[in-house]
């Protein structure tokens, strides 16, 4: 590593990065975070097998190694979001898998409805989380405590809101595990200015009648979801 490197991400001890990935997972979900993150770790994209893995936008991601072969120590374990997540809630493997790293995990965090696997296995039990503003049903019937806020840190665990939080999520970890200069340092270099055409990203925000429009075109998957919830609580 050059020292000029070193310089910009503060360290030459890559941390050890472990992003899930599941079928339909939103890929901006942990593509956002790794852009931040990805200059001081390195990172295993994993799955059961190296199989080329759907995301809910219509490309695949190709993991790099196995559950299997993981290590067994993970600095960051991050769990991305996306409409397949309730099928990742209930997925014995994924969820075994998580109980195991997340255990050993210096960070254990997610991103949008990743926060709803995390509960699923557990591991936002007495813990505080954010999620995508229309899956906070979700954590509520798994009793987890919730805060509607873009990014929230408690402990060690670390979770951002939909999709677009997972750029300050990346940001926030990152200050987190290296120091704020390195964060902004790496804000700078993705020139992270948004400057959002319209205020539309959140119900706070919009107009309620599109508020409407979306929460009736989603609110199938989020009954599934708190149902699903719900049996795990059971």
């Amino acid at each position: 590593m050059s020292n000029q490197y070193e310089a910009i991400v503060g360290s030459d001890q890559p941390l050890a990065l472990g992003i899930i990935l599941y079928p339909f997972m939103t890929a901006l979900d942990f593509v956002g975070p790794l852009t931040a993150l990805s200059m001081s770790c390195t990172t295993y994209l994993l799955s059961k097998t190296l199989d080329p893995v759907a995301t809910d936008t219509g490309f695949s991601v190709v993991p790099t190694m196995t559950y299997a072969d993981c290590p067994q120590h993970l600095d960051i374990l991050l769990v991305p979001g996306g409409f397949g997540s309730n099928a990742a809630m209930q997925d014995p493997e994924l969820i075994d898998f998580l109980k195991s790293r997340g255990a050993t995990a210096d960070y254990v965090t997610s991103v949008c409805s990743g926060s709803t696997v995390l509960g699923a296995a557990g591991l936002l039990k007495d813990y505080k989380s954010t999620t995508h503003w229309a899956y906070f049903p979700v954590l509520k019937a798994m009793g987890i405590e919730t805060a509607s806020e873009r990014v929230v840190t408690d402990r060690n665990r670390i979770s951002g809101g939909g999709v677009t939080a997972g750029i300050d999520f990346g940001l926030s970890v990152l200050a987190k595990v290296r120091g704020e200069d390195v964060a902004k340092r790496m804000q700078l270099i993705m020139e992270y200015d948004p400057q959002p055409p319209f205020q539309a990203g959140h119900p706070n925000s919009t107009e309620p009648r599109l508020t409407e429009q979306v929460t009736q075109w989603i609110n199938p998957l989020i009954q599934e979801a708190v149902t699903i919830a719900e049996g795990i609580q059971r």
